[in-house]
C-alpha cells in the first residue's frame, strides 16, 4: 500500500469535516437570522394560558431549565420562530426574570432590563405591529415591580400595568384590555393569597390556569375587533 494512501484519506477526512462544519454554520445562521414575520394578533389564547400556568409554577417553584423551556415553547408556537432563535430568546427572557427574583429594591430590579430589551427587540423585529421596544420592555418590568410591591398599591394599579403592556404591543386603547389585565391580575391574587397562607393547590391551579384563559381569550377579542 502506498504510504500516500492514508495522508490522502486524512485530508479526504478533513475536508469532508468542514464542510458538515460550515453547512451546520450556515444553517445555524439561517435560523437565527433569515427575516420572518409574525402576525402578532394570530395566538392561540389557551395555549398561551396553559404555558404561562406552567412558567408560573417554574419560577416559584425556582425550576430554570422548565422556565426556560415553556418560554421556548411559546416563542416557537405563538410567534413563529425558530428553533435555534426561540432558545436564544427564551434565554433572554429566564435569566431576566430570575434576576428580578433575586433582587430587594428598584434598582436591583432594573438590572433585569437589558434582557428584557433584548427579548422584546428580538420579538419586534418579527412582529407586523411596529410597537417601542425600549417602551415594551419598561412596561412589563413595571408590573413585575407593581406585582412585587402590591401592598403599597392601590387596587386595579396591576390591572392597568398589564393592559397598558399589551396596549403598547398591539396599538390598542387601554380600557379595551383592562378586563385582559383584570383576569390575569385575578390569577396572579389567587396565587399569591394562597402561598402565603400555606401552599397552592392543584385546584388552585386550574382555577389560575381558567382565569388565564378567559384573560387571553378577552386578549385575543380585544386585538382583533
Amino acid at each position: 500500500m502506498s504510504s500516500q494512501t492514508p495522508k490522502r484519506a486524512r485530508k479526504i477526512l478533513i475536508r469532508v469535516i468542514a464542510l458538515v462544519l460550515a453547512l451546520l454554520i450556515c444553517g445555524a445562521l439561517y435560523d437565527l437570522y433569515y427575516p420572518r414575520t409574525t402576525r402578532m394578533r394570530e395566538f392561540d389564547p389557551d395555549e398561551v394560558a396553559r404555558l404561562e400556568t406552567a412558567m408560573w409554577r417554574s419560577y416559584y417553584e425556582k425550576r430554570r431549565v422548565q422556565l426556560f423551556n415553556q418560554l421556548a415553547e411559546l416563542l416557537r408556537t405563538q410567534y413563529r420562530m425558530s428553533q435555534l432563535r426561540s432558545n436564544q430568546v427564551a434565554y433572554y427572557g429566564a435569566n431576566a426574570a430570575f434576576v428580578f427574583k433575586q433582587g430587594q429594591q428598584r434598582s436591583d430590579y432594573e438590572k433585569a432590563l437589558p434582557d428584557l430589551v433584548k427579548f422584546y427587540d428580538a420579538i419586534r423585529k418579527m412582529s407586523d405591529i411596529p410597537f417601542d421596544v425600549d417602551r415594551a420592555a419598561r412596561l412589563e418590568l413595571e408590573w413585575w415591580i407593581i406585582h412585587r410591591q402590591r401592598a403599597q398599591h392601590p387596587p386595579g394599579d396591576l390591572d392597568k400595568a398589564l393592559a397598558e403592556l399589551q396596549a403598547e404591543i398591539y396599538h390598542v386603547p387601554v380600557d379595551r384590555l383592562m378586563e385582559h389585565g383584570r383576569l390575569r391580575a385575578e390569577a396572579m391574587t389567587i396565587r399569591d393569597t394562597k402561598a402565603e397562607n400555606g401552599g397552592v393547590t392543584e385546584a388552585d391551579w386550574s382555577r389560575i390556569n381558567e382565569l388565564l384563559k378567559e384573560s387571553w381569550q378577552s386578549l385575543a377579542k380585544a386585538v382583533k375587533s
